[in-house]
Order: C-alpha cells, then sequence, then structure tokens
C-alpha cells in the first residue's frame, strides 16, 4: 500500500470511499461530510495553502485518505487562523481497516501541519466512531467540550484537539 498526495483523478475514488462508510454505517449525511459540497473536488480543495489531503492506494484503487487545512474560523482573529489547523475527512475502505494505515497517515498529516506551523489541531467525529476515537488518543489527541470552527459539521458531537 502506498500512501501519497491526491491527484485530480482520485476525486472521484474519494468521494465514493467516504459516501459508501456513511452508507455502511448508517451515519447522518446531513451535517456531516458526507454533505460536504467540496466531496467532489478534493484535490482542487486541498491545492489551497498549508492544506494537503493524503490518500492510501492499494493495488491502484484509492481505498482511503485523511487530509489537514487551516480551521475556519466563526469570528476569525488572525492568530488563530496561523495557530489551528483541522484534521479532515479520515475514512478508509473495510479491507485496510486496522493494518496501521490510518495512524500512519495521520501522522503524515501532522507533520505537514508542523511544517506549515500550526500548534494546534483539532477534529470533530461522531459519537458512535469508537474505533477512530481510540486511534485519535492513542496518538494524543484530548476530548474537548464544544466545537471548535466553522466546518458546517452540526451532526458531529465528538471534538478533540493535540498539541502539535
Amino acid at each position: 500500500m502506498l500512501i501519497r498526495e491526491i491527484q485530480q483523478k482520485d476525486n472521484k475514488s474519494i468521494a465514493k470511499v467516504i459516501r459508501d462508510i456513511f452508507h455502511e454505517l448508517d451515519a447522518p449525511k446531513v451535517g456531516t461530510a458526507y454533505a460536504d459540497p467540496i466531496l467532489d473536488t478534493l484535490y482542487e480543495v486541498y491545492q489551497a495553502p498549508r492544506s494537503v489531503y493524503y490518500v492510501v492506494e492499494h493495488e491502484g484503487k484509492v481505498v482511503g485518505g485523511c487530509g489537514v487545512a487551516p480551521l475556519e474560523m466563526l469570528k476569525p482573529v488572525q492568530h488563530d487562523i496561523v495557530k489551528v489547523c483541522e484534521l479532515q475527512k479520515m475514512y478508509f475502505a473495510p479491507e485496510i481497516r486496522g493494518t496501521g494505515y490510518a495512524e500512519k497517515i495521520i501522522e503524515k498529516c501532522l507533520e505537514f501541519a508542523k511544517t506549515q506551523g500550526f500548534e494546534l489541531c483539532y477534529l470533530e467525529t461522531l459519537s458512535f466512531m469508537t474505533t477512530a476515537q481510540k486511534l485519535y488518543k492513542r496518538i494524543g489527541f484530548e476530548n474537548i467540550d464544544g466545537p471548535m470552527g466553522n466546518t458546517g459539521h452540526n451532526s458531529c458531537e465528538v471534538w478533540m484537539t493535540k498539541k502539535l
């Protein structure tokens, strides 16, 4: 398996992986990544400054991915924008879960974030995604009491941060 930066040709594949997981888990479609208007254009979105999205490719097929980008703030304060990033859209097809690639891709995202000068990484997830939460905690993320920023993911009820 290979972890690499997203390419334009990956847009359709990674969007399908993400949507398939929402169907598999019967997860909320509204107020989550499923409904993001950018989901079909992740390559273009992650060309923005201080942003990156990595995919996992297995035998020529995209089977997962994860990205990091500046956290969009509700009421931006310049120092907040500079220091806080968000771990985004980490999803893996069933065939590669439990292989360690989630941890590898998160570490790759966090290393990128550090090179971009971020000091805090934020993420949000759904409460029933307990396996992902255990992984986040093992990596050093801690729960916080409420959401940060303007992600549009109002169905997510678990919020976490990690100092970089």
